[in-house]
């Protein structure tokens, strides 16, 4: 009997559409799940007439599959996964591949790519965006791991994976031990953002320029041919059409609270642990927070005034300036994402392409856009660039819009309508570009009342002072450190 390429355990919507995907570009899969049942349904079912064979046993499941041999993961994060290896363990050999393609945070990828290679395995932890559509005709895959590994899975990972215009493909080797993880992981954060952002501009258009969703729709289906081209935007504009049984919009009847599993609020504990500040995707991840207060939101609609919307203006202008700080807001996420990438990479000896990372999210997955083709270009110019604001395409762009960026987030204070993210990715760029912030006045109050030094304008880096501000403290200063 032929031996499967590979195996595959869990057949929930990811795995069984990643099995299809795998068996329709010729290799033979093997997979096993812990009901019986349900990998004769599927065998029988959906994947009938397939090179699928149904085990039912990890011992089964491993005797299915050619050496060395590759088994891959798509169950629920956390201790299932270790309590799946654990089980894998004795019936594989050394040399074989665990694989785990679910969203697992990379601190456990990289503990247990240590764990596994101490005892022989090869592991991988890959990121694998798209949905379920992804899943089936082509993900965005993003392994890392044991390097080792690669070899025996880049033509199954690469055949399945998403294609762009000039066939170049949405997957390649990210770095070692949990740095595949890690960058879904971001991605997942820019994810956040970049829906925040768009739910923004869909309030203040609802809310201040009273606009139906039907026009709506209209708006979003026209911003898709612009630099906004994308899945999200494209998906928008489906969303906003929809209709429920009555005939009006279905996007008006589904209660405002918003659901997260947790990647976007690792993302941004991650920047807080390397000290980049990831502003966007944290006030992203506070608005779903904020959303899930539902009732008391409605108590304190009721206990405050509600701020009048006026608006006097163009709309059809208005529309182009919230297109435009859209798109502005859109940049300083990546710009932040790739920022903590970098810091990352320098924190975990990681050697990440970032161009092609741009490449790998060009199709298949979620953010999937237009836009990532100009990041690639940056990274392709100068791999070495500390913030996506210094390329020349980015730094001009940005100026070209900060004046709409500018309108929007003031009128959307004046009228009383919340955009976190806008608002604190136009506070970022502000920062930023200033050569000189408040944290003098900051440090000076440190060091007051907890004589935590600081350094000065007119002394070397790294040299450190202490006042003694009262009069009445002394000459010793608190230990300097950086968290």
């Amino acid at each position: 009997m032929k031996k499967s390429d590979i195996g595959l355990i869990g057949l929930a919507v990811m795995g069984e559409k990643l099995v299809m995907n795998m068996a329709s570009k010729g290799f033979q899969v093997s997979v096993y799940a812990r009901r019986a049942t349900v990998v004769d349904e599927f065998v029988d079912g959906r994947a009938k007439g397939l090179s699928v064979v149904g085990t039912y046993s990890l011992k089964e499941l491993s005797d299915s599959i050619a050496r060395p041999r590759k088994v891959m993961l798509m169950i629920k994060a956390g201790d299932p996964v270790d309590s799946v290896i654990e089980q894998l363990i004795p019936v594989l050999e050394k040399g074989d591949v665990i694989i785990d393609g679910g969203n697992s945070h990379y601190p456990d990828t990289i503990r247990r790519t240590k764990y596994l290679e101490e005892k022989g395995f090869l592991y991988i932890g890959t990121g694998v965006s798209g949905g379920e559509e992804g899943a089936l005709l082509g993900p965005s895959i993003m392994p890392g791991g044991s390097p080792e590994a690669w070899p025996l899975v880049k033509p199954i990972f690469q055949a399945i994976a998403a294609k762009v215009e000039n066939g170049e493909v949405c997957c390649d080797w990210v770095g070692n031990d949990g740095a595949g993880h890690f960058v879904k992981m971001v991605h997942n954060g820019i994810e956040y953002g970049d829906i925040q952002l768009i739910t923004e501009a869909y309030h203040l258009m609802k809310n201040v320029l009273g606009m139906s969703a039907d026009k709506m729709h209209e708006v979003f289906k026209s911003w898709n041919k612009t630099e906004l081209d994308s899945y999200l935007i494209e998906i928008t504009s489906e969303v906003l059409a929809v209709k429920d049984e009555d005939g009006s919009p279905l996007v008006d009847k589904i209660l405002d609270t918003a659901g997260q599993k947790g990647t976007g609020k690792w993302t941004a504990v991650s920047a807080l642990d390397e000290g980049v500040p990831l502003t966007l995707i944290a006030e992203s991840v506070y608005s779903r927070c904020l959303s899930a207060l539902k009732d008391e939101r409605v108590v304190a609609s009721r206990a405050f005034k509600q701020t009048p919307i006026i608006f006097n203006g163009d709309k059809k202008v208005f529309i182009e300036h919230i297109r435009k700080a859209l798109y502005a807001s859109k940049i300083i996420s990546y710009a932040q994402g790739y920022s903590l990438m970098r810091a990352a990479a320098e924190s975990n000896h990681w050697d990440l392409n970032y161009g092609g990372i741009a490449l790998m999210w060009r199709g298949g997955c979620i953010i999937r856009s237009v836009f990532l083709g100009k990041i690639k270009e940056a990274f392709d110019v100068n791999p070495k660039l500390t913030n996506l604001l210094l390329d020349p395409y980015f730094k001009q762009t940005v100026e070209s819009l900060t004046e709409s960026w500018r309108i929007v987030v003031s009128t959307s204070v004046m009228n009383g309508i919340p955009t976190p993210s806008m608002s604190a990715a136009l506070n970022y760029f502000d920062g930023y570009k200033s050569e000189r912030l408040p944290a003098n006045l900051l440090q000076a109050l440190r060091d007051y009342f907890g004589a935590h030094t600081y350094e000065r304008i007119d002394k070397a880096r790294g040299e450190f002072f202490h006042t003694n501000w009262t009069g009445r403290g002394g000459d010793t200063s608190s230990t300097t450190y950086n968290v």
